[in-house]
């Protein structure tokens, strides 16, 4: 597992997603239940994402643990579920806009 810094670009190795890391919280950050390489490594997806780890991630949204801080962007949309460690990270909501009189 690569360290995690803010801009450091991964990619899963049990589908086709890629993500751009955000913010910095934790080290464990997985794809389908797998540990993410570089995106910049050669290999190709290989398994299939864990069960329980395999309801995808959608594009250009954002991934967050509000435990640790963790925020990571989706560049590429995949089968597998980012999660930190066995916990799923949740889509970020968009924040309110400020209400105009």
């Amino acid at each position: 597992m690569p360290a995690l810094k803010p801009g450091a670009r991964l990619r899963s190795v049990t589908c086709t997603t890629e993500v751009v890391v955000v913010r910095v919280g934790g080290e464990d950050l997985r794809c389908g239940g797998q540990p993410m390489a570089e995106a910049g490594s050669p290999g190709s997806p290989g398994a299939d994402p864990a069960a329980g780890f395999d309801s995808g991630t959608e594009l250009g949204k954002r991934y967050t643990d509000e435990e640790s801080g963790l925020e990571v962007l989706c560049t590429k949309a995949g089968a597998g579920s980012l999660s930190l460690g066995d916990t799923l990270l949740v889509i970020k909501g968009a924040k309110p806009l400020p209400s105009s009189d």
